[in-house]
């Protein structure tokens, strides 16, 4: 009979890898798991408890927030100032950052940025939706940790993750050594490794994009989403498309079978609609160990300046032949007012370069 790890376990054997953390980046993994089991057993009873439609309330997105994306949040949130190793939450829920002021955190060295209820629209018609965290260490020594402790580029990502719940409960994260999938099991109440050293191939055959929004779509998307549609044996096109309305859902599918997740500026939305800080630099990390890529259409996400808590961004991430195919059809149309153009043509070496 084969032996069942557990979440907890392998985060100890793999304490190892950080040794500069002594336990605490271990310990913040684990109360993020902890907070994840409460919010499944809540999801898993949507419909037979008062916990699905909205609150009324806006978010700071302008937004009707979901009830559970309020107890989602409130739940992670309580989690992390419990724990003691976390100093700042940032949340999709909260306008502003929320500094833990506690006595067990004040020498806290973390920050998570998270989106506590992704997809969570989709909660009322039982489709699957999950969280989205990511972890920084702050850049400050002492003192009180501030807003340029959270203004940090992916690149300095520690550990990203995310939890799905759907037909079964799973959590995946990564510390930068590769991407690790840990399966709910009811019967015990523990996260076991049912996929251990995940890794995205190179090329699918699933693209993932709302083309209910056609009509507003950059000429390079649209380009792209006519390419995956011409049948074409050498290239197994066409290509299916699946589109649920929860990124996790699309990219967690791709990040197993292969596929393209694309989320991108829009006629409406010229700098993206999804978050940088807590959604597109957690899942770029995430891929990007996995052997994929992710990538606002031109740039590396993880390269990407962050000057703003709650920046939007767009998103291409998945394969990594799926996403350099739609990168070069969106760069025959590069916007003439990006101000990293200059960078961007010399990484080119001239293709689609601006005169």
């Amino acid at each position: 009979m084969k032996a069942v790890k557990t979440l907890g376990q392998f985060i100890i054997e793999k304490q190892a890898d950080f040794p500069y953390a002594k336990g605490e980046l271990s310990r913040l993994l684990r109360d993020i798991g902890i907070a994840a089991k409460i919010v499944n057993r809540e999801i898993s009873k949507a419909g037979l408890i008062d916990i699905i439609g909205e609150t009324g309330e806006i978010n700071t997105h302008g937004e009707q927030q979901k009830k559970m994306d309020v107890y989602a949040n409130e739940q992670f949130i309580s989690a992390l100032q419990s724990g003691g190793e976390c100093c700042i939450v940032v949340s999709e829920e909260n306008d502003e950052h929320v500094y833990i002021d506690s006595e067990i955190s004040k020498n806290a060295k973390y920050i998570v940025a998270i989106d506590p209820l992704d997809g969570s629209s989709n909660i009322d018609v039982n489709v699957s939706v999950g969280t989205i965290f990511s972890i920084y260490r702050r850049k400050s020594d002492e003192g009180k940790a501030t807003l340029d402790d959270v203004l940090q580029k992916g690149t300095e990502q520690v550990a990203a993750g995310y939890v799905i719940y759907g037909s079964s409960t799973m959590l995946v994260y990564t510390t930068g050594k590769g991407v690790n999938g840990f399966t709910l099991d009811p019967s015990i109440g523990e996260f076991c490794l049912s996929h251990p050293e995940i890794s995205v191939p190179n090329q699918g055959n699933t693209y993932s994009i709302n083309e209910g929004y056609y009509t507003h779509l950059p000429a390079g998307v649209k380009k792209y989403i006519k390419y995956c549609q011409v049948e074409d044996d050498g290239t197994s096109r066409p290509y299916t498309s699946r589109y649920t309305g929860s990124m996790i859902a699309d990219i967690h599918r791709n990040l197993i079978k292969g596929g393209i997740f694309i989320y991108p500026a829009t006629s409406q939305y010229a700098n993206g609609k999804l978050r940088l800080v807590y959604e597109c630099n957690p899942m770029a990390f995430i891929v990007e160990q996995a052997g994929g890529k992710a990538s606002d259409g031109y740039r590396r996400i993880l390269d990407i300046e962050v000057t703003e808590l709650h920046q939007r961004s767009a998103i291409f991430i998945g394969s990594q032949k799926m996403i350099e195919k739609a990168e070069e059809m969106m760069a025959e149309f590069l916007p003439e007012n990006a101000k990293w153009i200059s960078g961007l043509n010399e990484k080119l070496n001239g293709v689609g370069q601006i005169n």
